[in-house]
């Protein structure tokens, strides 16, 4: 059967000296009276988009051809920050909008880069796995790509391919090399290329194309798995000295299938090598390992299986199960807790699960675990069961009690019997569900956010509330309608417990922390609009670090804590002996109980921080951003916060130092009444006093 021909698909790209031009062919009855634009969009900084006017070039058959015209040096500084464009269509029929992305066609779009010399950068467009157009902002340096690859019987690796460079010009005795290294990135091979071809390429770059080989076996040096990795160097003379560049991890053309397998005897054992890219970055990787028939089996085995879970059928047939399960009858002395969608032992869960262990031992108490998180969990015995498991579904089905404090999957049914506690995770300054007014999140929209919300909601049997203020929000965000527990929060339990100086003293001695520094916390929220992709938020750090320990470097550390939505991992090397970065560490509780300073922006800590009695400040540099366009606030935020706000990183300084000689704000007595007043290390108590009142068991 003939494949039909996507509604909007890329005809040509060309780039001129100055603009590029994107032609695309669109099916008539998308154009017919409608208004087209081609729009880029920045994927790691969202919001920032630019649009072009699109024209129509001819009329064929069903299709019309169109074509947009790109000034790239007009808009250089857009392009020129690095980051991902993703290119959509936008059909506009005066009523409203619709959204597609732009398909390009199954062949190679290589040489179509655009240098900006000055600013030292490049833009090139690529094609996702998806087959859509994307353009991708680098520094300019070597851009090296494999487009064949042969592995014979003996294990000799032939391969071919091209490199770009785009920062270096009119080199003087170049000289190239393929370096390979291992996984532990150790050096094996620097092997010079055979260049086949060199051609002068935009302003005089170089482009040349090159092969090599590279005998795998005489690289082996265990009887374990070894991994090898591709770079190319390139020397050359400069001003009497020898200039060395080394590019990115090779990558395989694009639409080239490298794949590539070999049964060979290496050192007395058989081995097999596998040469392959990598799924997501397209790395060309070679992978050897001694070869197992039985385990081989078995991995092709796994590997079906896993295909399969990823299957819309398998959640059908695992929902018909789950379902059926949950007809059988409840394990009344049986208790599920899951916190952060099964990532994490911490937060009301864990304070919940923890008094229950010690004052109800007849209860048979399970952790809910996302099998990637599982490390969190070791040496903290408690049972855990992974998350969609054969066994966390028979556990789930027959619960009597399930705790969370984030919604679980939508297609989860909630057996009968079963009752369903939901802590939630914060009082609410930030707009909740069904009253904001917007939703910029990826993977969903405004309407369908808010539907699913209330959804999952209407299964909940109580739900925690930290005070009144939140109570009432609670019911009108999540039309909750059943039983509000309002018992102040089981998480903050320990801040009363354990605020003691041998304890605080306890943990920094375990933080590996200086015990002769004050130490400010710095835990701020995420930003719905920065995103990578679903659940991963991208994070600007605003903090001048530099600045931070220049200032405040003999007296204090900071600690920085990140929303556990957010993918960020800082490199804090420079910042060695000043800054600590604490964001894969589960439980916030005991990061408040050893700092001296929170500085947060618009994340609820503040609430449980406030327990505390210790100075806040306000860092809140996008505030007109984030009150007006992304969740808008439930109270005067900027009047009623319990400590100053700040936009700067000077400001930071000045108010620590402020409140370091005056202690809390004026305004700190009228918010703890507001907000703490259940606080007192008994939250814990009283909800499972009122949750399993009656409970015979209990």
């Amino acid at each position: 059967m003939k494949k039909e021909l996507p509604h909007i698909i890329l005809s040509s790209l060309n780039v001129m000296e100055t603009e590029m031009i994107i032609s695309f062919e669109i099916k008539l009855n998308l154009l017919d009276g409608n208004k087209l634009l081609l729009q880029l969009n920045k994927r790691n900084n969202q919001g920032k988009k630019l649009v072009f006017p699109v024209k129509t070039k001819k009329i064929k058959n069903s299709h019309a051809l169109m074509e947009a015209e790109i000034d790239l040096e007009k808009n250089k500084i857009f392009f020129s920050e690095i980051d991902v464009l993703d290119v959509y269509i936008i059909i506009n029929n005066g009523k409203s909008e619709s959204k597609y992305r732009l398909k390009s066609k199954n062949e190679p779009l290589e040489f179509k880069l655009y240098i900006y010399e000055s600013l030292g950068k490049t833009v090139y467009p690529y094609t996702t796995n998806k087959y859509n157009l994307s353009f991708k902002t680098i520094r300019n340096g070597i851009i090296a790509r494999v487009s064949e690859v042969h592995l014979d019987r003996e294990g000799l690796l032939s391969f071919s391919g091209y490199v770009i460079n785009t920062q270096q010009k009119n080199e003087i005795n170049p000289k190239r090399y393929l370096v390979v290294t291992n996984h532990d990135s150790e050096l094996m091979e620097e092997m010079p290329l055979r260049i086949l071809d060199t051609k002068e390429f935009q302003k005089d770059y170089s482009l040349y194309y090159y092969s090599g080989e590279m005998f795998l076996p005489k690289y082996i040096q265990t009887d374990g798995l070894e991994f090898f990795r591709f770079y190319i160097k390139e020397t050359y003379e400069k001003d009497t000295k020898i200039i060395e560049k080394y590019s990115p991890r090779v990558q395989v053309s694009p639409f080239e299938d490298i794949s590539h397998e070999a049964l060979i005897y290496i050192k007395g054992l058989k081995r097999k090598i596998i040469v392959k890219q990598t799924k997501s970055k397209k790395f060309l990787s070679t992978k050897i390992y001694v070869y197992n028939r039985r385990r081989e089996w078995n991995s092709q085995i796994k590997i079906k299986l896993k295909k399969w879970k990823n299957k819309k059928m398998l959640k059908r047939i695992y929902k018909v199960l789950f379902k059926l399960t949950s007809m059988l009858p409840v394990k009344k002395n049986t208790v599920i807790f899951e916190s952060f969608l099964g990532k994490q032992y911490s937060d009301n869960p864990r304070a919940l699960y923890e008094y229950m262990k010690e004052n109800y031992p007849n209860y048979k108490l399970y952790w809910s675990v996302d099998k990637r998180y599982l490390h969190n969990f070791e040496g903290k015995n408690v049972e855990v069961v992974k998350r969609f498991s054969i066994k966390w579904m028979f556990v789930m089905a027959r619960a009597n009690y399930w705790v969370s404090n984030s919604r679980l999957p939508l297609w989860i049914p909630k057996p009968r019997n079963t009752k369903y506690i939901q802590t939630w995770h914060g009082t609410p300054l930030k707009k909740l569900a069904a009253d904001m007014d917007e939703v910029h999140m990826p993977g969903t929209d405004t309407i369908k956010y808010k539907e699913n919300f209330l959804k999952e909601s209407s299964k909940w049997d109580y739900l925690i509330s930290p005070n009144s203020y939140s109570s009432e929000i609670f019911e009108r965000a999540f039309d909750f309608r059943k039983k509000m527990i309002e018992s102040g929060y089981p998480r903050n339990d320990v801040l009363y417990r354990d605020n003691s100086n041998e304890k605080i003293e306890e943990l920094k001695v375990q933080f590996k922390l200086p015990s002769d520094k004050k130490i400010i916390l710095y835990a701020p929220t995420w930003r719905d609009n920065q995103f990578y992709g679903r659940g991963k938020y991208k994070f600007n750090l605003e903090l001048d670090l530099p600045l931070m320990r220049e200032q405040l470097g003999d007296e204090y550390i900071v600690v920085l804590r990140m929303h556990y939505l957010v993918a960020e991992n800082f490199d804090l090397t420079p910042y060695e002996g000043f800054a600590y970065d604490f964001s894969n560490y589960e439980d916030i509780r005991e990061l408040y109980l050893i700092s001296d300073f929170l500085v947060t922006d618009y994340s609820s800590v503040f609430f449980d921080y406030a327990n505390l009695r210790k100075p806040m400040i306000f860092y809140v540099y996008d505030i007109e951003e984030y009150r007006d366009k992304l969740r808008g606030f439930y109270f005067d935020f900027e009047k009623k916060a319990p400590g100053p706000l700040v936009k700067t990183t000077k400001e930071v300084i000045g108010a620590i130092k402020v409140a370091e000689l005056e202690g809390l704000s004026v305004d700190f007595e009228n918010f703890y009444k507001r907000f703490c007043y259940l606080e007192c290390g008994k939250s814990s108590e009283r909800v499972w006093k009122e949750v399993l009142k009656g409970d015979i068991n209990s």
